[in-house]
C-alpha cells in the first residue's frame, strides 16, 4: 500500500468499500461536503438560516461572527458594522467542521472575485448599498438598470426613496418584523427608514447578485422617479416621471391585483 498523508475530516461512504479504497480517499482528503445554496437578496439573517439549516453552525454564531469580522472588508468598505451585503450569492460545499469565520472568508472571497470581474472599485459602500436595494425592489435583470435610475435620480433630488425593504430590513433588526408592513413600521425613526429618512440607507440590506451590481454601478439614464410593480408582466415594473403617471400606474397595479384574485 502506498504511503500518505491521511486529512482529517469527514468521509462519506455510501456503500461497502475495501481497505484500500477508503485509505486512498482519506489521503486524497475527498472529505464529504455539506451545499448551501444563498439566493440573490438573502440577507445575514436568511444566510444565517441556511447555513443552520445545512448543518454547518448555529444562526447565532454566525450572525455574531458577521457583526464582529468587519476587518474582512475594511479595505473595501471602512464604514461597514457589519458583513451586510459581502457575502456573495453562490452555491457553496463545506466541509462540516469549518468555523463561522471561515464560511465568511470564503462567501467575501467570492465577492472580492466576482466585483474584480465586472470592474466594481471607488466608493463601494454606496454601490453595494445601492445595488442591495435594486435587488429587493425587482426580480427582473432587465428592469435593474430602471430601478436603479429611479434611486439616483431621487438621490440627486433630495426625495426621500420611500422603499418598503428598508423598512422591512429595520424591523428584523430589531427583531420585530411580522411579515408585513404596519403604520407603526413606517412611521418608526429607524436610520433604515427611507419614508423619513432622505439619502440611502447606512447600510446594504442583503446581497445583491452582478446584475444589481452592474445596475448600481451602471443606471439607466431616465427621468423616472416612481415606480410600481405590474401585476400583468410578471415582476416588471411600471416607471413613471411625474406624481400624476405613477398615481395611474398605482391604480392599474390595484386593479390588476384584483383581476388577478377575481381570476382564482
Amino acid at each position: 500500500m502506498r504511503r500518505g498523508t491521511l486529512k482529517a475530516g469527514e468521509y462519506q461512504f455510501v456503500q461497502p468499500a475495501t481497505l484500500p479504497s477508503v485509505y486512498n480517499r482519506i489521503v486524497r482528503g475527498d472529505v464529504y461536503t455539506r451545499t448551501v445554496t444563498i439566493p440573490e437578496g438573502y440577507n445575514l439573517f436568511d444566510i444565517a438560516q441556511a447555513v443552520e439549516d445545512a448543518q454547518l453552525g448555529s444562526k447565532a454564531s454566525f450572525l455574531a461572527a458577521a457583526s464582529q469580522d468587519v476587518s474582512l472588508i475594511a479595505d473595501l468598505d471602512p464604514r461597514a458594522k457589519s458583513l451586510e451585503g459581502y457575502l456573495f450569492p453562490d452555491t457553496y460545499r463545506f466541509p462540516r467542521r469549518l468555523t463561522p469565520e471561515q464560511l465568511l472568508a470564503a462567501m467575501v472571497r467570492r465577492f472580492r472575485q466576482n466585483s474584480a470581474s465586472i470592474g466594481l472599485d471607488g466608493d463601494y459602500h454606496r454601490v453595494v448599498t445601492l445595488a442591495s436595494l435594486v435587488e429587493k425592489e425587482t426580480p427582473v435583470a432587465a428592469d435593474r438598470p430602471l430601478v436603479a435610475s429611479v434611486l439616483e435620480n431621487r438621490l440627486a433630488k433630495e426625495m426621500p426613496l420611500m422603499t418598503d425593504p428598508t423598512v422591512i430590513y429595520a424591523a428584523m433588526l430589531e427583531n420585530r418584523y411580522r411579515g408585513t408592513i404596519y403604520q407603526s413600521d413606517l412611521k418608526r425613526d429607524s436610520a433604515y427608514n427611507t419614508y423619513r429618512h432622505t439619502g440611502l440607507p447606512p447600510g446594504p440590506i442583503c446581497s445583491p447578485g452582478t446584475a444589481s451590481l452592474q445596475a448600481a454601478m451602471h443606471p439607466a439614464d431616465s427621468h423616472f422617479l416612481y415606480f410600481v410593480a405590474d401585476p400583468a408582466a410578471a415582476g416588471h415594473s411600471r416607471f413613471a416621471s411625474t406624481l400624476q403617471e405613477h398615481e395611474r400606474n398605482v391604480t392599474a397595479y390595484r386593479q390588476g391585483l384584483k383581476d388577478l384574485q377575481g381570476a382564482h
